[in-house]
């Protein structure tokens, strides 16, 4: 059941459309004037308008007008006298679905507002279904109070309503496609698609059908015609992540789609009009790599009107605290668990560890943590992280640690073997207690141990021998 306005000054016509329409269990309304026609679009809802062109008051364009400015979802049907396409072309510009020429058979009209009533409950179920897979992207639903995070979201939340190209940089795993969606989802394009592209998980042979799509035989293999992800993204936002792996070729043809707001299909023989927003990302130095002339210069100024730098997890504070809790909750529910919490070893680990893997290193390893944990609360060994690097002992800092530097300077690589063997003497050649003067991992000090050639008897046997710099006592094995 639908509510249609029915505009039409012909009383008899208006009258058999409005009794056919409340055959089928439609609530109609009627009018025979545009403008009563457009003072009832300003007081009420419609699921459906059809109206005739040439109407007294105010005519049927200011009727569409009306729906475009109250009611933009709202479809249109038009009626036309016969011989004015002129003026049925003019009103499918302006937004009308569809239109019949006058005169018409009732069964026909009736036919055509089905099938727009339908085409208007799909286009309502696809916004909808894209406003779900927004839901993920939107700026509330990104977690963290450290400054940089903000200073983040605050350039994405400016940026969103403009039209400029953005250039997203930061490690793997910061949350990039993240920061990407939320500044489509704020951005006047969020009624368009938002459409990702991993430019280094697409082989380069590949990459270009893929951006730009392809007509039927253009390649061995191309039995039909492909849509590529600029026309997908027509009237939205085109996500170009990793860009910095796209070959010089592909990075020619996205300058031109840029420029020109033009692309041409592989095998097309006319280019097509695009209208999309480009938010690309890396975790390359661009800059660099146009000095090495790995990126191309005019597209790297192209890309980085506006540039947003998410920071490492690292560099976060206790974000990482934050995000932990975020994702638990998110577990738990999906797991069907009850609520868990981080007891103090696994909040001192969530705090420690480096997190190469940054964002989505954390977000695994809570997921294993609240799948694995058997009791409310989370400990480390839930977490499944390696060992962290215990903290740097404070008499070791800042002013309190003073060494020689010659005149002369002295070499990197010699001067951090000399302060690991100074570190190994004081903790009597215990490599634990050595990692833990130096703030360093066991692992970590074994392999500097191995670079450096360092070796020491109590390493290989039970009793340790005399220290040569004269240090006794005892050791652990190794």
């Amino acid at each position: 059941m639908a509510d249609i306005l029915i505009v039409e000054d012909h009383a008899a016509l208006r009258d058999a459309l409005a009794i056919a329409a409340g055959a089928r269990g439609h609530r109609v309304v009627t009018a025979e004037r545009g403008d009563a026609a457009v003072r009832a679009l300003e007081s009420r809802s419609f699921d459906l308008v059809v109206t005739d062109l040439k109407l007294p008051g105010a005519d049927g364009f200011a009727v569409l007008e009306a729906v475009r400015a109250h009611q933009p979802r709202t479809p249109v049907v038009v009626m036309t006298a016969h011989g004015s396409m002129e003026a049925a072309v003019r009103a499918l510009r302006l937004g009308a679905l569809d239109f019949i020429e006058k005169p018409f058979d009732i069964d026909e009209m009736e036919a055509r507002i089905e099938r727009a009533l339908q085409q208007g409950d799909l286009a309502e179920t696809v916004r909808g279904l894209r406003e779900h897979l927004l839901e993920p992207y939107r700026p509330e639903n990104i977690v963290g109070d450290s400054p940089g995070i903000r200073a983040a979201l605050d350039l994405a939340r400016k940026v969103a309503p403009a039209p400029t190209t953005v250039l997203i940089t930061g490690e793997t795993g910061t949350g990039k496609e993240l920061v990407a969606g939320a500044i489509h989802a704020m951005g006047p394009r969020r009624e368009g698609e938002f459409v990702a592209v991993n430019c280094a998980a697409v082989p380069d042979t590949l990459l270009e059908s893929e951006l730009f799509g392809y007509e039927r035989g253009a390649f061995t293999g191309a039995a039909r015609r492909r849509v590529g992800r600029f026309e997908r993204a027509h009237g939205g936002t085109l996500f170009l992540d990793e860009i910095g792996d796209m070959s010089l070729a592909t990075q020619a043809k996205i300058l031109r789609a840029i420029e020109d707001g033009r692309i041409e299909r592989l095998g097309g023989d006319a280019p097509l009009e695009v209208d999309v927003r480009i938010i690309a990302a890396t975790h390359r130095d661009l800059s660099e790599m146009v000095r090495q002339g790995k990126f191309r210069e005019d597209l790297f100024y192209r890309l980085n009107v506006v540039t947003i730098r998410l920071p490492p997890l690292r560099e976060r504070g206790d974000d990482v605290i934050l995000l932990a809790r975020h994702f638990a909750r998110q577990f738990c529910t999906e797991f069907k668990r009850p609520p868990v919490e981080f007891g103090d070893d696994a909040m001192e680990t969530l705090r420690r560890h480096p997190w190469p893997g940054n964002v989505r290193e954390l977000r695994n390893a809570v997921e294993r943590a609240v799948l694995l944990s058997e009791g409310p609360v989370i400990s480390a060994s839930d977490l499944g992280l390696p060992e962290a690097a215990p903290p740097v002992p404070k008499d070791w800092e800042g002013e309190a640690f003073r060494f020689y530097f010659p005149p002369g300077g002295v070499r990197l690589d010699v001067a951090e073997k000399e302060l690991l063997l100074a570190a190994l003497r004081r903790a009597r050649w215990v490599q634990k207690d050595a990692a833990r003067l130096l703030g360093i991992t066991k692992r970590a000090i074994h392999y500097k141990i191995e670079k450096y050639g360092i070796t020491h008897p109590s390493w290989t046997k039970n009793r340790p021998p005399p220290d040569p710099e004269g240090d006794t006592g005892p050791a652990d094995r190794v």
